[in-house]
């Protein structure tokens, strides 16, 4: 995959059809808090609702359309300086680089942008090995595995977690 047809963007409105042909895809949402979206309507509700008041939650696009997202949630008083990160893209474009390449944008970005920002932390379940590798390719640290730490689809999971500081050399 040519890293030059990747980038990142605010989610628009325009990105509905888009952004609902890899939501409402279980095997896309399946590690996510969220699940699929049931139709267009909702796809835009989400958009106009979630997507685009995020403070830091970018489509990644391949040749400007909207085939995944990359977000990052701070958290506030004295832990101000860590963040959350999160992502997906459409099962089409897994296996390829797309999202490799998207977080190393994004963690670069990131650390620009939130001027506070020292830490930002992935958990990643057990199974999601995908996801294991693509970290580890853009640079986070594995750090350890926590027992039974999230809820998540009726399931209390165990989870790795992985983490980046704006002192980290992005790979």
């Amino acid at each position: 995959m040519d890293p030059a047809r990747i980038s990142l963007r605010p989610f628009k409105l325009s990105d509905a059809d888009d952004f609902f042909s890899w939501a409402k895809d279980e095997r896309v949402t399946h590690y996510l808090r969220w699940n699929p979206i049931p139709s267009r309507e909702e796809a835009l509700k989400y958009l106009k609702e979630v997507a685009i008041p995020h403070p830091w939650r970018r489509s990644i696009c391949l040749d400007d359309r909207s085939i995944g997202y990359v977000s990052i949630r701070t958290e506030s008083g004295g832990d101000r300086h860590l963040g959350r990160i999160g992502y997906a893209v459409g099962s089409e474009y897994w296996n390829q680089g797309i999202v490799t390449v998207a977080l190393r944008m994004a963690v670069s970005s990131m650390f620009e942008e939130i001027q506070y920002l020292v830490r930002v932390e992935a958990l990643v379940e057990e199974e999601n090995k995908g996801s294991q590798r693509v970290l580890e390719k853009v640079g986070f640290q594995k750090e350890g595995f926590l027992r039974k730490y999230v809820f998540n689809k009726g399931k209390i999971r165990d989870m790795f977690i992985y983490s980046f500081l704006s002192s980290d050399k992005i790979m």
